[in-house]
């Protein structure tokens, strides 16, 4: 892949640099010292990937995030000196479009840097997720499959990547602290962020937001949120658990994969969601789900940080409707009322 460096500290560009240069897999396509910079750069020549830096001059990595999404879109990774550190900032660009977040790697000895293994993890990760094909179109239930929860149970799920964050949290910031239907997200983020993100939307909602524990039975006015890297299932049971296969999944946990244990175990109602993001990770799932007369809701374009996701979904006529984000969870709340009166 053709990888740019956005950082204004010359010795992380260097130990940035040598990272790919040792990964011999990989070509520098630019550097940058600052978001303003970045933003011109990447309108001229752009690269795959971006790896973007926070905290810079003249425009920060949040606002570059921002403005390439919206001019000259391409993958970004948030390479910063601590992610723990710049939490915030960190979702701040993964609602504006950023796919991860890795610490920056420190030149130790010649030829050598810490955190080399977990950057190039990172690039493979969106290597794989900027090349990998359409997922085969399976059926949506196998034989002899149990379902469980009553018919008159609704179950809302949702799936984002880049740019979710902030998607997921104007969502349920218009849901009602009486909101009758338990709520179950997947957000492409790396294991490390994800504690920070459930506690970052429990303050964007009078809903309870937590993350989601093998054996939790999803509940009306709870949203739980995928916590591992990996994949969140529904089982027999009825409860939530995880499971590292699919192991050639680009991403963990993986929307698709969530979407079709629903569909294969949830009786009720669904009402089913892909937000922004990139890739098609989730679009085969609501395609099955939208096929088995669930309903289905796939953000537009205009209001997607990345227009891909979605975008795949609504290709494969998986979506009962294409709305704006801000349409969605007045939306939800109605749908899901409709449904509970039918089945009262």
């Amino acid at each position: 892949m053709r990888i740019a460096i956005v950082n204004d500290m010359i010795m992380a560009v260097e130990a940035v640099r040598r990272v790919l240069a040792g990964g011999g897999r990989h070509e520098l396509a630019w550097v940058a010292l600052d978001g303003e910079e970045a933003v011109a750069r990447c309108a001229a020549d752009t690269p795959d990937l971006i790896l973007m830096d926070l905290i810079m001059p003249k425009m920060d990595g949040v606002e570059a995030t921002r403005r390439i999404m919206a001019q000259s879109p391409c993958a970004i990774v948030v390479v910063t000196a601590s992610v723990d550190d710049n939490s915030s900032k960190v979702f701040e660009a993964m609602g504006a479009g950023a796919l991860d977040a890795v610490n920056t790697p420190v030149l130790e000895h010649p030829g050598e840097s810490e955190g080399a293994g977990a950057l190039l993890a990172k690039i493979e990760t969106i290597r794989k997720l900027l090349g990998s094909p359409a997922a085969a179109k399976t059926s949506l239930r196998d034989d002899g499959a149990a379902s469980i929860a009553a018919p008159g149970e609704c179950l809302v799920v949702i799936g984002a990547s880049a740019g979710g964050p902030a998607a997921v949290a104007e969502v349920i910031r218009h849901l009602p602290s009486t909101f009758p239907a338990p709520i179950v997200v997947v957000q492409h983020v790396d294991q490390q962020f994800a504690k920070g993100l459930a506690d970052w939307l429990a303050g964007q909602t009078s809903l309870h937001v937590r993350l989601a524990e093998a054996g939790d039975r999803p509940a009306p006015g709870t949203v739980l949120l995928a916590g591992t890297d990996n994949h969140l299932v529904l089982d027999d049971s009825g409860r939530l658990s995880y499971t590292r296969t699919p192991l050639d999944s680009s991403y963990r946990p993986s929307v698709d994969v969530f979407f079709k244990s629903v569909g294969r175990f949830w009786q009720g109602d669904v009402v089913a969601m892909l937000l922004t993001g990139m890739g098609r990770d989730g679009a085969e799932g609501l395609r099955i789900l939208h096929a088995e007369g669930h309903h289905t809701i796939a953000q537009d374009q205009a209001s997607s940080a990345v227009y891909g996701m979605p975008k795949a979904a609504v290709e494969l006529n998986a979506a009962t409707e294409i709305l704006p984000l801000d349409k969605i969870g007045p939306r939800l709340t109605n749908i899901v009322a409709q449904k509970l009166k039918l089945h009262a």
